[in-house]
């Protein structure tokens, strides 16, 4: 028998008999040996269909530091800039360069209305000083994770720089510092889409619970120091109810 010549038999592996290769049932026991006889070429061998290989699909040449199919997302510079602000408040005035009394609130601002806008980044207690900036890196972070950072510097505006605002017209003599107001008013804007797919029975993404016991610690910071305004807690929940729902709608 020539090497390239047609196989004489084959064996059937359900009753080990040998058997034509040309046949698709085993004559002995009826078992299947393939689905359809096979075709022979001219020279009398099996030509069988060569199966393609599947095509490999190509990638476009990837960015330094990109993963296919995978965007990086952007540094939070805008969070980065407010928590870093906050810490210099924190140690600047204790340098003795500054004094505490020319960046914080202490008695109506008057012509020094600038003050307005550095007292919620200035801190005289360290347990206060972490937990907002704290909640300022978290909540921040997430919240330009999904926005982008203007809805960062609003929220942080309005909680922070408003709450003072708000507090130094409501009290005679007001003695105002921290970012209190402008923590809950992110922590707010980015809960507000959890709590409505709670109302709505829908599976949520954060976690609430641990949102609402960083909120509580957050918001009863006046209890425990006295430069922390209430009028500020106030202003920062509305504030992220205000700007946190129309982003959840546009979200969606």
């Amino acid at each position: 028998m020539s090497t390239g010549g047609p196989d004489l038999f084959v064996v059937c592996k359900s009753c080990g008999e040998e058997v034509s290769p040309y046949i698709t049932e085993c004559p002995y026991c009826g078992n299947r040996l393939r689905k359809r006889a096979p075709k022979l070429d001219r020279d009398g061998r099996v030509a069988e269909k060569r199966r393609r290989r599947p095509s490999v699909p190509s990638l476009p040449r990837l960015r330094p530091g990109e993963m296919p199919g995978i965007r990086p997302d952007s540094p939070p510079y805008a969070t980065i800039v407010l928590v870093v602000a906050g810490l210099i408040g924190c140690l600047l005035w204790r340098t003795g360069l500054v004094g505490l009394d020319q960046v914080a609130i202490a008695g109506k601002p008057g012509a020094h209305w600038w003050r307005l806008a550095t007292a919620p980044f200035v801190y005289d207690n360290t347990g206060y000083a972490f937990a907002a900036l704290a909640t300022v890196a978290l909540y921040g972070w997430l919240l330009e994770r999904r926005h982008g950072p203007a809805p960062v510097l609003v929220l942080f505006l309005l909680g922070g720089v408003g709450g003072t605002a708000l507090t130094t017209l409501a009290d005679a003599s007001p003695l105002v510092l921290g970012g209190n107001g402008a923590a809950l008013a992110l922590l707010c804007a980015w809960v507000i889409p959890d709590l409505l797919a709670l109302g709505a029975r829908a599976e949520i993404e954060g976690d609430v619970v641990g949102t609402a016991v960083i909120a509580a610690v957050v918001a009863l910071m006046p209890l425990a120091v006295t430069d922390a305004s209430w009028i500020s807690d106030g202003v920062g929940v509305l504030a992220g109810l205000a700007v946190g729902v129309p982003l959840a709608r546009v979200r969606r």
